[in-house]
This record gives C-alpha cells, sequence and structure tokens, in this order.
C-alpha cells in the first residue's frame, strides 16, 4: 500500500501560507474602507447607497474575476490589473476622507501582497 494517497476531494484541504491569510485581511479592510468611506463621506440619502453598494461591488468584481474559484477566468495579467484597479480604489478612498498616511499604507501592503502573489502564481 502506498503512502501517498490521492487527495479526497472535500477532506483534504490545501495548506494556507502568510501571504494568502495577509491577501484575505486586505480583502476585508478594503471592503471596510469602502463601507467607511461611503457612510462617512456622502449626504443622506447617498450615504446609504454608497455606503452598501461599493462594497457589494468590489465583492461582486473579487468573485468574479480575482477569488479562487472565480466565475470568469482570465490572464494573470488582467486579472492583476483588476486587483489593482480595486486598491486604487480604496487608497484614493482614504486620501479623499484626509487619511492620505493610512491610504499609502493600505496600498503599499495591497500592492506588495499583490506582487508576491502573483509571482508565487506565476512560477
Amino acid at each position: 500500500m502506498p503512502s501517498d494517497s490521492a487527495p479526497v476531494p472535500g477532506v483534504d484541504r490545501p495548506a494556507f501560507s502568510v501571504l494568502d491569510i495577509v491577501r484575505a485581511v486586505v480583502l476585508v479592510v478594503a471592503v471596510a474602507s469602502l463601507a467607511l468611506w461611503g457612510f462617512a463621506s456622502w449626504d443622506l440619502p447617498w450615504n446609504i447607497i454608497v455606503g452598501i453598494g461599493a462594497p457589494v461591488i468590489v465583492v461582486v468584481i473579487w468573485a468574479l474575476f480575482l477569488s479562487p474559484r472565480a466565475v470568469l477566468r482570465v490572464h494573470p495579467f488582467l486579472r492583476a490589473a483588476v486587483e489593482l484597479l480595486i486598491y486604487v480604489g480604496v487608497t484614493i478612498a482614504w486620501w479623499s476622507m484626509g487619511q492620505a498616511l493610512i491610504g499609502t499604507a493600505f496600498a503599499l501592503v495591497a500592492v506588495v501582497s499583490g506582487v508576491l502573489s502573483g509571482r508565487r502564481a506565476l512560477s
């Protein structure tokens, strides 16, 4: 009996790395940042619409293009461009709230984690 058994779907889970956890945290921070921006930067009734709509749009875009089980499989460079567009939007949202340091820190962490993940995926 061989010691290397085939992975059983639904039972054997892939190992998570620190980079996977950082990328998940970046996504959660991006969604929360857009919600905060929507609720804090707009007047009624637009704050409710933007505060709920912007995070929902980001989650839908993530599910379509960026998730591990993405609905639409696209070229890795297009995938990186979509991810970068989300990060730029969140950074601009922080800057528009007058928090340039937080926006820049978010952009730095998000882009570095994206580049490292992209290099790992391409290798």
